[in-house]
């Protein structure tokens, strides 16, 4: 890769964020097109978000953005997607025409995901573990994929949840406060999991007795993820959020350059990195 003064800036923004995947996938699919950018990681606490966002736009840049930012970012908008009104969240930003533009490409990417995992099976009720910008994606894309369903909502801060059910009324998402039922559907929205240190987002002694079809964790790690691992042991099928960040990546690729993304590249370029 030539790095020129012409040269456009691409990055993830988040914190932690040096385990993303992003940049070498994405820096993958740069060079596969042949495109005159180049793409990295940049750590951002919250009070020097507003600068990292306005100082990378300035340069004609564009950026996805990652935990714990993508409700604040939702916040710094001057153009704003019908997906990131409803959820509050986004996750990729770039300059556009009426000043800084976002979407929110984790919906239409969580939602593809859990149906490759469901293999058409019906969703009856959903749990969703968490209450930021990722659960919110998570529970849209439910909504959107199984209108009927219901989604239930585990946090570990019960005034977090109580403010996510009133988010969740008002996007058009049947939801209620987890109760220990039965969920078809188990999306881990928490970046627990990144170390096999981190306490389990959900109890593996509990998953039998779900009754779950699926389980995607939104979190990646090589290996995969103590609870994927459990999931698969207890005869569920699941995934880590490796496919999630394929698709919104490709997503945003496309919003970044008008280009048909090259995802068997960065599909490749992610197994690579995480092994098969």
């Amino acid at each position: 890769m030539r790095i020129r003064g012409s040269t456009r800036l691409l990055a993830v923004v988040g914190d932690p964020v040096a385990h993303s995947l992003s940049p070498r996938m994405q820096n993958a699919a740069i060079a596969a097109l042949g495109l005159d950018a180049v793409y990295v990681a940049l750590k951002s606490c919250p009070d020097t978000l507003e600068l990292v966002v306005r100082g990378v736009m300035a340069t004609g840049g564009a950026l996805n953005v990652t935990v714990p930012h993508k409700r604040a970012a939702a916040g710094l908008l001057d153009v704003s997607s019908a997906t990131v009104q409803r959820t509050g969240a986004c996750n990729t930003v770039w300059p556009g025409l009426g000043g800084i533009t976002g979407d929110n490409t984790d919906v239409d990417a969580v939602r593809s995901e859990a149906a490759r995992l469901l293999a058409g099976r019906p969703v009856r009720r959903a749990l969703v573990i968490g209450t930021g910008g990722s659960a919110r994606a998570a529970a849209v894309a439910v909504a959107d994929g199984w209108p009927s369903a219901t989604v239930e909502v585990l946090s570990r801060d019960p005034r977090r949840a109580v403010e996510f059910l009133g988010w969740a009324s008002s996007a058009g998402v049947k939801a209620e406060a987890a109760d220990g039922r039965p969920a078809d559907l188990i999306v881990n929205a928490t970046p627990l999991g990144l170390s096999d240190a981190d306490p389990l987002p959900l109890d593996l002694a509990r998953l039998p007795g779900v009754g779950a079809l699926a389980v995607l964790d939104l979190v990646y790690v090589r290996g995969r993820t103590r609870l994927v691992r459990g999931a698969r042991e207890a005869g569920i099928a699941a995934e880590d959020g490796r496919g999630v960040l394929v698709e919104q990546g490709a997503a945003s690729l496309r919003l970044f350059f008008d280009v048909e993304p090259p995802r068997e590249v960065m599909r490749a370029a992610v197994e690579d990195a995480l092994g098969a």
